[in-house]
């Protein structure tokens, strides 16, 4: 205790200790946000690598659609729905599975 209290009246400690304190905690910079930064600098680099695998997907399959003509065709019939001026067009939709599950919920509601 002795040894603690000349130090408690030394001004050049004071002060270290002063600017230790509020460099740490209060300013702009400080420990907390420092931690913030990094863990958003992480998931921003996650982020940018997920993107480039996109792009390279997406390239890959720009390239490809644009040197084969039948990939081009089964890529507008797929996503866009398109069809010849000659042709019908039916569109099946699978609900035998989405009934069941509705039929099994009603049956377990009631019992």
């Amino acid at each position: 205790m002795k040894k603690v209290i000349p130090l408690l009246k030394n001004k050049f400690f004071l002060t270290v200790l002063f600017l230790t304190v509020w460099l740490s905690f209060f300013d702009r910079y400080d420990f907390f946000t420092q931690y913030k930064t990094v863990q958003e600098l992480k998931q921003l680099q996650k982020d940018k690598a997920y993107f480039q695998e996109e792009i390279d997907k997406n390239n890959e399959m720009i390239q490809a659609l644009l040197s084969n003509p039948k990939e081009l065709e089964k890529y507008g019939r797929e996503t866009y729905l398109m069809k010849k001026d000659n042709e019908d067009v039916f569109i099946i939709i699978d609900n035998s599975a989405k009934s069941q599950e509705e039929s099994e919920e009603k049956f377990s509601a009631k019992y």
